[in-house]
């Protein structure tokens, strides 16, 4: 007579339903977010219009070196958590943690920030959404309609991605139309309206002003490896994961450098220098209509939401792969039974996004920077691991497959150090101290305590 199992049923797996759209907007969206609305004038007055151009040129170019690196990595081993699988095939455990809680730390910080960038976008469009000030944080008021947009927000973006990353990935979808929509207003207006001598000069003098952009690039192209990170979802034959992973990066590439080229082309310096939202006020300059620009500013608040629900996507994806490998508790790592999501973990960051608003904008400015800094040790860490593999492995089938892999790998890792330099203190970009290196101060103790308490355990 048949008896009933009584063992426990197997962890779900993640559902393979991502097509080649949904993740060209999870990545370009991630990549997308409010910046290009925000930070085009000081570009622009920085570098001029030209230098603006290459600055994203150059910093496009190392990026998107670094980034082949992981488009061969991840059409070979498509796993959940991406860089945190690669470092740990090729370099082992404690590399492979390093990596992951600087990555960690990144997509944290850039959704926190997001539940605050959110309410300042809307605050454009509706100046009555402030109620009033609770408190001030460090010399930032706290206003309670703030608040409550950015934990609502939260609640929102959280419960999407539990329901699943087929859900999150269409409202991906729906709010890079938004993006798009604000883009080409920005763009027809340029080409019909703009002047040419606007944009001048091309290049300010001096010329550093061309780094000052630089070494913005990296962190305006933070998004990409969420492809990776949820390779397990993604319903395409592997080849086609790297293509589509390096295509995002010069999509966005070619967005930042347009955006940049119409703002410039909208007004004179003098009066870009008074842009309270640069991109905005030049599509309401350029159309001669003040709708124009809100209707940019409802763009930039789309891609706060395609930044938002992207890292959160990336951040969950880290958490299990941690948890998978014993790096943090094992509830970390189960997926939902009926949306097989990681749930804890999109919960997890859900908390800590809510939080953020209370503490107003100057410790998320910090955040932010922090963060940048943290995604460009995981941009050192991916080359040497695909070198490492490829030494160890030379057999393992690599569908999307690198010609001159020495001179990638490589010259990956001298751009990342060059990235990384821009951070410290002899470069006039460093962190500030001591807001910014304590959090990473703060963050790395955090982490080896974690490692500490959950290393992997030497056979007796």
């Amino acid at each position: 007579m048949p008896t009933e199992s009584t063992a426990e049923p197997a962890n779900p797996k993640f559902v393979k339903v991502l097509g080649a759209r949904q993740v060209i907007a999870l990545a370009f969206g991630a990549m997308i977010g409010w910046s290009w609305v925000l930070l085009t004038g000081n570009w622009v007055l920085g570098a001029g219009s030209l230098g603006t151009l290459i600055a994203f040129a150059g910093g496009g170019f190392a990026i998107a070196c670094i980034g082949l690196t992981y488009a061969e990595l991840a059409s070979a081993i498509p796993k959940a958590g991406g860089e945190h699988v690669y470092t740990a095939r090729g370099l082992g455990a404690g590399a492979s943690f390093v990596c992951s809680w600087a990555l960690l730390l990144a997509y944290v910080a850039v959704c926190m920030f997001e539940a605050v960038a959110l309410p300042t976008a809307v605050e454009y469009l509706l100046p009555s959404l402030r109620i009033g000030t609770l408190w001030e944080v460090l010399g930032a008021p706290v206003d309670l309609g703030f608040v409550l947009l950015g934990v609502v927000s939260t609640v929102v973006i959280t419960w999407l991605n539990v329901l699943g990353i087929g859900v999150a990935a269409r409202a991906q979808q729906v709010a890079l139309l938004l993006i798009l929509l604000a883009g080409v207003v920005l763009f027809v207006g340029a080409i019909r309206f703009g002047d040419l001598s606007n944009a001048q000069p091309l290049i300010v003098s001096p010329a550093t002003g061309i780094l000052s952009v630089l070494i913005m690039v990296p962190a305006m192209l933070v998004g990409f490896d969420v492809i990776p990170q949820s390779a397990e979802e993604i319903n395409l034959p592997p080849q086609k994961i790297g293509r589509l992973l390096m295509a995002s990066v010069c999509l966005a590439v070619l967005w930042y450098a347009g955006i940049s080229l119409a703002v410039a082309s909208a007004m004179p310096n003098a009066e870009l220098a008074k842009a309270s939202m640069a991109s905005a006020d030049a599509a309401s300059a350029l159309w001669q209509q003040p709708w124009m620009g809100k209707l940019v500013v409802v763009g930039g608040a789309a891609g706060i939401l395609t930044s938002w629900n992207a890292f959160v996507i990336g951040g969950s994806r880290v958490m299990y792969a941690l948890a998978e490998s014993g790096q943090l508790p094992a509830a970390f790592g189960r997926l939902h039974k009926s949306y097989g999501t990681p749930y804890l973990s999109i919960l997890t960051i859900g908390a800590l996004s809510a939080f953020a608003p209370l503490f107003g904008r100057t410790i998320l400015v910090w955040l932010v920077d922090a963060s940048s800094f943290a995604v460009v040790v995981a941009y050192l860490f991916v080359p040497i691991a695909f070198l490492a593999i490829r030494r160890k492995e030379p057999e393992l089938a690599r569908p999307f497959r690198i010609r001159y892999p020495r001179l990638v790998g490589y010259g990956s890792i001298v751009l990342a150090l060059g990235l990384l330099s821009a951070f410290l203190p002899w470069s006039p970009s460093a962190l500030l101290w001591p807001q910014e290196w304590l959090l990473i101060l703060v963050w790395a103790i955090i982490g080896v305590v974690v490692y500490w308490r959950y290393r992997p355990k030497a056979p007796s």
